[in-house]
């Protein structure tokens, strides 16, 4: 069985660590390292990042990663409050789903 394992800052260590969830601590400047060796071994299948760590990584090179593995890269949306950058995170969702941009009005 695949394993799930949970990328976070130093202000979520404890919340996942209590509950038994697999769980690497790490700052935004070493995030991209750290999602490249769980990407490198063979038993992980889902990677749950939070968003503020990969805010330095550019989105082709997450894309690049993402293609040469097998399993799953999914984005934690930061529990801090943004307003536009939450609405480009959801945008670039969009356009990676459908391939193009789609302008919505809320």
């Amino acid at each position: 069985m695949k394993k799930i394992v949970f990328v976070t800052g130093p202000d979520a260590e404890y919340g996942f660590r209590l509950s038994g969830i697999a769980h690497q601590v790490t700052k935004e400047e070493d995030a991209e390292d750290v999602l490249r060796k769980l990407m490198a071994e063979p038993e992980t299948g889902l990677v749950v990042v939070d968003e503020r760590l990969i805010r330095g990584v550019p989105e082709s090179k997450l894309r690049e990663m993402e293609k040469r593995w097998y399993g799953m890269l999914l984005v934690l949306p930061s529990p801090e409050k943004f307003g536009v950058e939450i609405e480009d995170y959801a945008m670039r969702l969009i356009k990676r789903a459908i391939g193009y941009h789609v302008r919505l009005n809320l």
